[in-house]
């Protein structure tokens, strides 16, 4: 029953469904508009009259309707929509919908990693069009479970593909937290609980590290981090750049290895060096940046009146996992004044360790870190830590102290008014989801899941050591990612010239087709032109719930699509 007028005439519609039922519902709430002025027009909202004189019919399109109503009045509604009984029942059946689908059956094995579409079908399939007038509740619970439908699921235990995999649950509820407050990184007035939670982090991950004096601030991931510690190593070199630009200074040199991620070369476009700066250094047979051919690299330049400003180590590197040798690139960094940065966004989870925390020996004697935790710990995309030796620097860097956010007569200790030490303003909460994490599995827990991962990767390592039709790219490996080529038995036993070397080029790309197709595992392939090498399979192995079940299954699963190729 819906009212109609003050002395709470009711009409009821009787209408038949069909496929247009939100148009025909938008249609009786004009009439009903109009009907309803009618009444306070020409005196039809007589007391004498009752609701069943003007009782037109009953139908379910009464609730419907009532629903129509609802939504346009919540719009202009100065009451909490999250007190509304309709709404609270859509979030409850929103947040059913997330773990069942997304969580729980997403890292199911019997469900497939992937639902792959063509990019056109896939436009058709998710209805991606918006209408004037809205949808209803359900409307959009259903174009949620086919978000899931159609969605590659990262966490399945047999998602290889990325650095990122899986998401601790403790980690997902601070995620859910920080959506919900909504509030922005950047004063303590309206972030406080967030402030103090960031600076707490950026403390404790120091420690880890061995900054003693250090700070740091989370990134809107690591080629941001990156990013910012070129700035600061710009800023080092003269802070006079921030007022006078770089016209007319000194032309100043970036390094990294030829194995290290891009971001370098982004910082350098953005940042107005050009790539022309940015010097890729030749690696060992591991992938690790060669200590020796950095320092003649930083001589020739210096000789060349060119000042060598920033190097880009790597601690796990996008391919091959290399860990560049820290101590002895900062020996050349402190001979050369060169600031050091260390990229560990993938490997930085073995600090967390005892075992492998020896691959990034000297990592103390960087000058700035980015360590992405939303890799191998497993945060919800994204939590990104860009940690710093020298307290102040980051402010000294980036602060402007405006006006109408960073006063300093505030009620409180302004230092914990953390904005200005970034380039940003508005910056998403993401402490929150690694605090909760580490809260709840504590040092031992967090370091048990890089343990797991380095396990998982080593059986794999013996499994395809000697398996027919399976190459690693180099001998040995110090990270999760492990390289390989599967030879179909087509190309066994033959010569290997160039051509035999473009024909297994063309297998790993075959081999992924045919996996996206069937749905069963994601596992990435990649050419590395340093090395010369095709197309190869790089499988990233981090993800706590896999097991060596799942590292046979990947062996066998690349034989059974590769082997008639």
């Amino acid at each position: 029953m819906i009212s109609l007028s003050v002395q709470n005439v009711q009409v009821l519609w009787l209408v038949t469904f069909s496929k247009y039922e939100c148009t025909v519902c938008l249609l009786l709430y004009k009439c009903w508009r109009r009907i309803r002025s009618v009444i306070r027009l020409t005196g039809l909202a007589n007391p004498a009259l009752t609701s069943r004189d003007l009782l037109i019919s009953t139908s379910p399109i009464t609730s419907l309707l009532q629903t129509v109503v609802n939504r346009r009045d919540m719009a202009t509604s100065r009451s909490s929509p999250y007190k509304d009984p309709e709404i609270v029942k859509f979030l409850d059946d929103f947040h059913k919908l997330i773990v069942e689908e997304a969580l729980q059956g997403g890292t199911d094995r019997d469900t497939k990693v992937t639902n792959f579409q063509q990019p056109h079908d896939l436009e058709k399939l998710l209805k991606l069009e918006v209408s004037a007038e809205g949808e209803t509740p359900e409307e959009i619970l259903q174009h949620g479970r086919r978000i899931i439908q159609y969605s590659v699921k990262t966490g399945h235990p047999r998602f290889f593909n990325q650095l990122y995999s899986g998401i601790e649950p403790f980690s997902l509820a601070g995620s859910w937290l920080s959506d919900a407050l909504n509030t922005n990184l950047h004063t303590y007035e309206v972030a406080p609980a967030f402030v103090v939670i960031e600076k707490y982090m950026m403390r404790k991950i120091c420690d880890v590290i061995g900054f003693s004096e250090g700070e740091g601030i989370f990134c809107p991931g690591g080629s941001f981090s990156n990013l910012m510690a070129t700035h600061l190593a710009r800023y080092r070199i003269n802070p006079e750049l921030r007022q006078k630009g770089l016209f007319g200074a000194p032309k100043m040199m970036l390094y990294t290895s030829q194995e290290a991620h891009y971001s370098l070369k982004k910082a350098a476009f953005f940042m107005g060096f050009g790539t022309d700066h940015v010097v890729g250094i030749p690696t060992d047979e591991k992938g690790r940046l060669r200590p020796d051919a950095f320092e003649e690299q930083v001589q020739r330049d210096k000789a060349k009146g060119l000042i060598p400003t920033i190097v880009m180590a790597t601690s796990g590197t996008t391919v091959l996992g290399a860990y560049d040798e820290l101590p002895k690139l900062a020996d050349v960094c402190a001979k050369h004044g060169v600031w050091l940065h260390v990229d560990a966004a993938w490997g930085g989870g073995v600090l967390l360790t005892e075992k492998y925390r020896d691959r990034m020996a000297g990592i103390e004697r960087a000058d700035s870190v980015a360590w992405n935790l939303h890799k191998m710990s497993n945060v919800p995309i994204q939590c990104s830590a860009l940690l710093v030796k020298q307290q102040g620097m980051l402010m000294d860097a980036n602060g402007l102290k405006a006006e109408y956010l960073f006063m300093p007569d505030k009620a409180y200790d302004v230092s914990y008014d953390i904005g200005d030490r970034t380039v940003q303003c508005g910056r998403k909460v993401d402490a929150v989801k690694v605090w909760m994490m580490w809260k709840a599995l504590g040092d031992k827990g967090m370091g048990e899941r890089v343990e797991r991962a380095f396990e998982n990767a080593e059986y794999f390592t013996k499994r395809i050591k000697d398996r027919e039709g399976f190459r690693f790219v180099i001998p040995e490996f110090e990270c999760t990612n492990i390289c390989f080529w599967y030879i179909p038995p087509s190309l066994r036993g033959q010569e290997e010239t160039e051509e035999w070397w473009a024909k297994l080029g063309k297998v790993a790309p075959r081999i992924k087709q045919r996996m996206m197709e069937q749905g069963t595992m994601l596992v990435g392939y990649t050419p590395l032109a340093p090395k010369n090498f095709v197309n190869f399979f790089r499988i990233i192995i981090h993800n706590p719930l896999c097991d060596f079940s799942d590292m046979d299954f990947v062996i066998d699963e690349i034989e059974r699509l590769g082997k008639d190729l």
